[in-house]
């Protein structure tokens, strides 16, 4: 199973602004405050992801006639 969802599909939606160091993201290398996002996200997405293995559990047929 993975540990995150895969995001190759999506846009990430990050703000302009950095919110760990309040400068803006265009401007400089974020690789310090990208480990400290995923660090403190690390907690949110096991809770997602206990919730997508719950709701697969739960499975049932979506398409039954």
């Amino acid at each position: 199973m993975r540990e995150r969802p895969n995001l190759n599909g999506t846009r990430l939606d990050l703000p302009s602004i950095c919110d760990i160091c309040g400068k803006a993201r265009s401007t400089r290398n974020h690789a310090k405050c990208s480990r400290i996002r995923q660090q403190r996200k690390t907690i949110e997405w096991a809770a997602y992801m206990a919730n997508v293995a719950a709701k697969k559990a739960q499975g049932g047929r979506r398409n039954a006639r």
